[in-house]
């Protein structure tokens, strides 16, 4: 049998472990990161049936998280006009709905049609899409993701075409039949890396 003394030894060393669980206990879990959305073309931040649903929607799923959907107009019609023709150049976010009808924002149109045009001409898409040269940047940013989730709205009305809220397009040279990612020379070229994703299981393809 030990000591008395051992005995006392011993608690003195576990106090101040015995202490430390204790107030690690009353420690606060750590908050949830915070989330800003950005509304698309023609929409709002508020809107109860689009953008204010999915704030609630984020708030009541994830409790305890900061949601700021940003507005940049003063009403409702205000805000949907302002998204068409910002007020601002400098805004970002990190979760937008983009929403196109006959106008074109940032020139996310890609042609299939005059395929030499489009990359000659497009400031925004040809660009990022690696279609004119590789920026070794753009390939590191976007597989540095544990997973990248693509959904793809099987009624949509705007994106065309619908496959390519997946990645896919039309086969060049018409605007008919489309490809899926996997036979687009953006997959077979990899030149954003999603070939390379892919096969380590970060992509994540949804419908609804």
């Amino acid at each position: 049998m030990a000591s008395p003394g051992c005995l006392w030894l011993l608690a003195v060393a576990l106090l101040p472990w015995t202490c430390a669980s204790r107030a690690l206990q009353h420690l606060d879990p750590p908050a949830p990161l915070p989330l800003v959305i950005w509304h698309g073309m023609g929409d709002s931040c508020c809107n109860p049936l689009s953008m204010g649903a999915v704030k609630k929607m984020v708030e009541k799923k994830i409790p305890g998280i900061y949601v700021l959907s940003l507005e940049i107009g003063k009403t409702l019609m205000e805000e949907g006009s302002g998204s068409e023709m910002p007020f601002t150049s400098h805004d970002q976010s990190d979760l937008g709905w983009g929403t196109t009808s006959s106008l074109v924002q940032a020139e996310y149109w890609h042609d299939p049609i005059k395929e030499d045009v489009y990359r000659n001409h497009s400031i925004f898409l040809a660009d990022i899409n690696q279609e004119r040269g590789i920026n070794e940047s753009y390939k590191k940013n976007l597989m540095a993701l544990k997973k990248f989730v693509m959904v793809k709205f099987l009624n949509d009305s705007i994106v065309d075409p619908v496959d390519s809220e997946w990645f896919g397009f039309y086969r060049s040279g018409q605007a008919k039949e489309t490809i899926p990612l996997q036979e687009t020379s953006l997959y077979t070229q990899d030149r954003l890396g999603l070939k390379e994703m892919d096969n380590a299981g970060q992509l994540v393809f949804l419908a609804t």
